[in-house]
């Protein structure tokens, strides 16, 4: 990985939003980084490690039934490639009925768990702050975890410095992160109807199916959105035609009806962040 400086090809734009950042992360001491191997929160641990050194940083990715194991996997190690300290916890977010029931604040819930269990452990081991990888855009949409975080006094330097995602991609890949390319990933939580009971076999049945996709059928960006018995796929825009070639739609159906689907649905308007979201009025 790249060390930042100042005689890096930025533009004055960029030298002075990275140096904001710095110095965002300067102030905070020691630190625990939420972590879950993500393009945001992996820049946000490089440049931690950098400001603050590896023995005031470490990274904490939490294990639930929400978090794909492949994601769980990678994030363990990015950190090591990284050099962090780093912890894994278990978070009960499923036990809690108001998130398990799945409304549309569901999201508050998990997070109230997650930032709970950090602010415990950092007073435990004697950090003075938890930092998470939010970034400007995630105020353009529905994100009521950032509350949680707020509530826990959470600090977000990405935000405060002004990131967005297209800066975290360009920054990350300017520092040699492989991550600066990583297709987004949300909860798995966040592939059902608000209002639809989480249970960890519906949680599983859609890590499968999309592990398919993506792991063996080479898919990008996607999602499978659970509508009972219906698996909605969002594709990229771009790899929409590719999944109709050939003999991949009838590899695509008979796997996902191994999965427990009966019907397969192809989404035309394509792979959207928080696409449930649309449900809900503005």
């Amino acid at each position: 990985m790249q060390q930042l400086s100042d005689s890096q090809n930025f533009s004055p734009l960029d030298a002075a939003r990275v140096q904001s950042l710095r110095q965002a992360i300067s102030r905070l001491d020691r630190v625990v980084v939420a972590f879950s191997g993500g393009a945001d929160s992996t820049l946000l641990l490089a440049v931690c490690l950098e400001v603050l050194g590896r023995d005031r940083v470490l990274a904490v990715t939490a294990n639930s039934p929400t978090l794909p194991a492949s994601e769980l996997a990678e994030a363990v190690e990015l950190a090591a490639e990284l050099g962090a300290q780093h912890v894994t916890l278990i978070t009960r977010e499923m036990e809690d009925e108001r998130f398990a029931s799945n409304p549309h604040d569901r999201c508050y819930y998990c997070k109230q768990e997650l930032f709970g269990q950090l602010h415990k452990l950092a007073e435990e081991r004697g950090y003075s702050h938890i930092v998470y990888g939010a970034t400007a855009d995630d105020r353009g949409d529905y994100r009521p975890g950032m509350q949680a975080a707020r509530e826990a006094r959470a600090v977000a330097p990405l935000l405060e410095a002004g990131f967005t995602k297209g800066d975290v991609r360009s920054l990350s890949r300017q520092m040699g992160l492989r991550t600066w390319n990583k297709p987004a990933m949300a909860c798995l939580s966040s592939r059902f109807p608000y209002g639809e009971h989480l249970t960890e076999s519906k949680l599983s049945q859609v890590e499968r199916a999309e592990d398919f996709l993506r792991r063996e059928l080479g898919f990008r960006d996607v999602r499978v959105r659970h509508h009972d018995s219906i698996a909605r796929i969002e594709l990229g825009p771009q790899e929409i035609g590719r999944l109709l070639e050939g003999d991949m739609r009838e590899q695509v159906v008979s796997r996902l009806k191994e999965i427990g689907y009966t019907y397969i649905a192809l989404d035309l308007g394509g792979f959207r962040s928080g696409s449930m979201n649309e449900t809900l009025a503005p």
